[in-house]
């Protein structure tokens, strides 16, 4: 049986990492275990198709407005043939995977491993586990036609500001990022609109976010701006068995 890893070790590691220069040896050796889960994570996601990641609390119980609504977009999502993408643990996580999962779309997570253990949910198709936040989120990005943004607390935020910046400077395509819960959020388009008012940002930058409360407006707005857009096509991927990619087809969508 294969052991756990030790979350506290990867934490202090991590912390030690970040607290300045190192010996030479031990910058290399972090380097080069931060290069191997960048190539297990682009292995084990290379034939996911077409992603929306969905961003958004941890907290949110089954109960809660928001996990419900998140259900509802992962249906969404499946139904227009996007994986639906989350960090794989629970609260808006688990409510949008659980959504595409019971609709039959597919469904994965990004888990990341940390030292109050956070566990994947129990809707995924497939997952991995990341022990650095940064690998974490390059993989959230790098297989998303989109991003939905749930209310959630910093990291969230976190995770919507990054990718926002990605689009504004032109490191990624202009990829649509949807906001749910106008209530939630009225700070932050408050916000956006001090920022135009002082000039940290331009015009066009307004339209790089798009607020809503409903499902159906969410799936109109992916459908101008993502599918249409890229030219996303339902197609199956087929493995190869010589680089050991076994397992199941997916049919998600995919770029012609």
């Amino acid at each position: 049986m294969p052991q756990k890893p030790n979350h506290h070790l990867i934490s202090e590691e991590q912390t030690k990492f970040l607290s300045g220069p190192r010996s030479r040896l031990d910058e290399f050796w972090f380097s080069f275990k931060v290069f191997y889960q960048f190539i297990k994570a682009f292995r084990s996601m290379h034939f996911i198709g077409s992603c929306v990641t969905v961003f958004g609390s941890a907290r949110f119980k089954e109960d809660n407005e928001h996990y419900q609504k998140a259900v509802e977009v992962g249906k969404a999502l499946a139904n227009l043939g996007f994986t639906t993408m989350t960090g794989g643990g629970p609260g808006i996580m688990e409510a949008a995977n659980r959504g595409a999962y019971e609709a039959g779309g597919y469904s994965v997570g990004c888990n990341i491993i940390l030292p109050f253990e956070q566990s994947p949910n129990l809707y995924l198709h497939k997952w991995i586990d990341i022990p650095y936040f940064f690998v974490r989120k390059v993989v959230l990005v790098k297989y998303s036609y989109a991003f939905i943004v749930f209310p959630g607390g910093m990291g969230t935020l976190d995770e919507l500001f990054e990718s926002l910046t990605l689009i504004q400077t032109g490191i990624i395509k202009n990829f649509p990022v949807i906001i749910f819960g106008k209530e939630y959020h009225k700070n932050i388009q408050a916000h956006l609109q001090t920022m135009l008012k002082e000039g940290t940002i331009s015009p066009g930058d307004l339209d790089l976010v798009h607020f809503t409360d409903s499902v159906d407006d969410m799936v109109a707005h992916l459908n101008a701006y993502a599918v249409e857009k890229f030219r996303l096509v339902k197609k199956p991927y087929k493995k190869h068995w010589w680089f050991g990619e076994f397992g199941k087809n997916v049919a998600p969508l995919k770029k012609i």
